[in-house]
């Protein structure tokens, strides 16, 4: 349940990204990674979702919404994590503060009326907020080591795939590879 600044705070982490349906762009310090998404109950169910416990977590509202992700990875220490991730879905477009050492994740839901098309308002933060954003999930030396030029020369390309991935994707395919099954 979202808090009274529309924050929902989750103790599990959200559900990865299909990696063989995302296109990833290295930028310094960060990755983004943009795929198309599905996500309904089944597909929900087949993620194991766990609270940072170990507890079996589930939904009792049914879950059936679709669009394009952007994921952003901090690069720190040789490794790579998910910080933020902006779900422009067609039903419920929110987008994810993601902390990997307190194993949580804020959820923070897109009023379209105020930013508009949601692709256009990620892609902008990104642009123009991102070592905030990243300082605010608590990647700190990622954002210290972010290098606005490489983010401005990847931007064209991750704005395109974000693009394409909104009306050129298989449905099927994604959703096989959601619920685990090989797809030939």
């Amino acid at each position: 349940m979202p808090d009274e600044r529309g924050v929902t705070h989750y103790d599990l982490m959200p559900i990865p990204p299909i990696e063989t349906h995302t296109q990833f762009f290295e930028a310094g310090s960060v990755v983004i990674g943009v795929e198309y998404r599905l996500l309904d109950d089944a597909i929900a169910a087949a993620s194991n979702l766990t609270r940072a416990d170990g507890a079996e977590t589930g939904t009792s509202e049914k879950i059936d919404d679709r669009g394009v992700s952007i994921h952003v990875y901090a690069v720190e220490n040789d490794e790579q994590w998910e910080q933020l991730r902006f779900d422009c879905f067609e039903e419920d477009p929110h987008y994810h503060y993601v902390s990997w050492k307190e194993q949580t994740n804020q959820m923070i839901h897109m009023d379209c009326t105020a930013v508009g098309d949601p692709v256009d308002w990620a892609l902008n933060c990104i642009r123009t907020r991102l070592p905030q954003m990243l300082r605010h999930t608590g990647a700190h030396e990622a954002a210290d080591q972010f290098d606005p030029l490489a983010l401005q020369a990847i931007l064209p390309r991750v704005a395109e795939a974000a693009y394409r991935a909104r009306f050129d994707y298989d449905e099927e395919a994604i959703r096989q590879k959601a619920l685990g099954r090989a797809v030939s």
